[in-house]
């Protein structure tokens, strides 16, 4: 009897050996925050509170709106203030944050061709690589907007991510955070906007940040998140990743 009392105990203790190692081999809960359009005017903003959370971000950033000359929207206006927000980007990359590219101008990419294809992406990245000396190997597409051809033409990864609609005014902070709360689960591309006077998202990530981090996140870039998760994707391989672990 003594003997068959041991045994099961000893057999417990196995199993409970076998179940903590199994927890411990659990892949690591992580999220990627990134934000479109920059470098802004709230650029800067954004970088202070990541990091004073010390925490890394992925930027995809457009070149022709980095500079008050190259801006569509002000380039051609005689009074508007001249402006350079590429020291931003610098800080970023500096500060160890991820460059990434959103393409030159900022099109429906199906509507071009796969020279102007080429051009917007090639345009970028020799940008991108003049402010930080670094190419981008990701790519976010405008608006998220893809067909057969851009996969073909485009040899980059290709990452959409969760989103809360933080590029519409009436969508107010706390609601833009609770949107990505919601939705947030290990592998996931946060998608915000870096864009010109989006206050709200600075607001948004200051609640955001430290609840997904009571929640268990590591927040981190979006190359590392692929790193961490053991994924390294393929170009042309047809998939636009809104979590590191898709297949398709």
């Amino acid at each position: 009897m003594k003997k068959s009392l041991f045994a099961a105990a000893a057999l417990m203790v196995l199993a409970a050996g076998t179940v903590a190692a199994q927890e411990s081999e659990l892949p690591d809960k992580i999220i990627a925050l990134s934000f479109d359009d920059g470098p802004s005017n709230v650029t800067a903003d954004i970088l202070d509170i990541l990091k004073a959370e010390n925490v890394k971000a992925t930027f995809f950033v457009v070149g022709s709106w980095a500079r008050s000359a190259t801006h569509p929207d002000y380039k051609d206006k005689a009074d508007a203030e001249p402006f350079d927000y590429t020291p931003s980007m610098l800080r970023a990359f500096s500060e160890g944050h991820a460059i990434a590219n959103h393409t030159w101008d900022h099109p429906y990419m199906t509507r071009l061709t796969a020279g102007q294809m080429t051009q917007e992406i090639e345009l970028n990245s020799d940008f991108i690589e003049s402010v930080i000396g670094q190419r981008p190997t990701f790519f976010r597409p405008p608006y998220i907007n893809v067909n057969g051809l851009l996969h073909e033409t485009v040899g980059l990864t290709f990452i959409n991510g969760i989103n809360c609609s933080d590029w519409e005014p009436s969508v107010d902070a706390p609601t833009r955070s609770q949107r990505i709360l919601d939705q947030a689960k290990d592998g996931d591309i946060i998608l915000m906007h870096d864009m010109m006077d989006n206050v709200q998202t600075v607001q948004a990530i200051r609640l955001l940040i430290p609840e997904l981090k009571a929640r268990g996140f590591e927040l981190v870039t979006v190359p590392e998140l692929f790193k961490r998760k053991g994924v390294t994707p393929e170009p042309h391989n047809g998939i636009v990743y809104s979590n590191a672990l898709q297949t398709r």
